[in-house]
């Protein structure tokens, strides 16, 4: 009874989270089909809302194009299949013949998957349910217009809150960011090859929660752009989207630094003893720096954080062997990749940094990256 109950609420809750976007296509469809019915005239715009779920099923970030696509895609597919359908009449092999000529012409003037698919279904539907008829092409294209601008308008009006799902993929990418460069210092600080070999492994999958965080900004910029009361979220979303590139190149660099670290101790390498310290306090600046953009604030203190870890261990890094040299080198990367992500450009983050040197004195120049 525990696990029916528990599997009821899981359920419930995956409703909850997507009952705006189900109320946005059924409320869509409705309007669409009153619009092209009542104000247009059409008797049955059955496009209209097709076009008008479709528009808002795709993902975000994509339906301004989208819109364009369908009215084309339909477009093709009606003129196709009404021309072709009144000239060889109906059938099996006059369906294939008309979908795949319609989706053919749709690739052929340079349109995506979306466009030659819409072509297909449209042409499939002028074929089977549809007989052409006189001025039947141009009604449809108006309806699956009608549908894509309704779908549009909806979103505006009715419009989910952009920072939500930035603030949750952010805080993702920020904690396998955190989580590597924990998870690597106390990799060398106990000197265990096989705990760096599971960060190592940790951090490669990273790369699907950074497509994922950019696939949230896009999806934030579009709701801010078409609905006026979210126009408020364009200041902080600009900030993520500001941090989104270095944030990139901080896992990436992540990555680089635990694969020779991982080198490092399986080759008994010397590493700085001061290491797993200085990734520590890059992690937490990590931490500030999520809480700061999450919060909407001037990321100040992140940037702070990560420019006095860098001056309390001027001088103290230092060791021997190629991938030691290349984990300091990528120490340097990852902090210029924070300050980067705070706001600062490149050259203003390098200087904010004091030159990285060798126990002995002797300035290390770290790669560009």
């Amino acid at each position: 009874m525990v696990e029916v109950r528990a599997e009821v609420a899981r359920r419930l809750q995956r409703w909850r989270s997507t009952a705006l976007p189900i109320t946005q296509a059924g409320l869509a469809a409705g309007l669409s089909w009153l619009v092209a019915t009542d104000v247009v005239g059409h008797a049955h715009p059955f496009f209209a809302p097709i076009a008008a779920v479709v528009c808002l099923g795709v993902s975000l970030g994509q339906r301004l194009r989208r819109v364009v696509e369908l009215v084309v895609g339909v477009s093709v597919g009606v003129g196709v299949g009404d021309v072709l359908i009144s000239l060889i009449g109906s059938g099996p092999w006059q369906i294939a013949l008309v979908v795949a000529l319609a989706m053919s012409s749709a690739v052929l003037l340079d349109g995506g998957a979306v466009i030659a698919l819409q072509a297909g279904s449209s042409a499939v539907l002028v074929a089977t349910l549809l007989p052409p008829s006189a001025g039947g092409g141009l009604d449809r294209m108006v309806d699956a217009l009608i549908g894509g601008l309704v779908g549009l308008a909806v979103t505006a009006l009715l419009p989910a809150n952009p920072l939500t799902v930035a603030h949750r993929q952010a805080r993702v990418v920020f904690g396998e960011l955190a989580a590597g460069l924990r998870g690597v210092a106390a990799a060398v600080a106990e000197r265990d090859a096989a705990r760096a070999a599971g960060v190592l492994a940790r951090l490669r999958d990273s790369q699907e929660a950074m497509d994922e965080f950019r696939s949230a900004l896009r999806t934030g910029g579009e709701i801010a752009t078409i609905a006026p009361i979210r126009w408020r979220s364009r200041h902080d979303l600009r900030r993520y989207e500001t941090a989104a590139v270095p944030l990139d190149y901080a896992l990436r660099n992540t990555r680089v630094l635990t694969r020779r670290a991982l080198a490092a101790l399986r080759d008994g390498e010397r590493v700085p003893e001061v290491l797993p310290d200085v990734l520590r306090q890059y992690a937490a600046a990590a931490d500030l720096l999520r809480t700061e953009l999450g919060r909407g604030e001037e990321p100040e203190r992140a940037r702070s954080a990560v420019c006095e870890a860098a001056r309390a261990t001027t001088g103290q890094l230092g060791g021997e062997g190629f991938s030691t040299r290349v984990v300091l080198a990528q120490v340097r990367s990852v902090a210029v990749d924070l300050l980067q992500a705070t706001g600062l450009s490149r050259a203003e983050a390098a200087e904010s940094l004091p030159p990285l040197t060798r126990g002995g004195g002797g300035e290390v120049t770290p790669p560009a990256g």
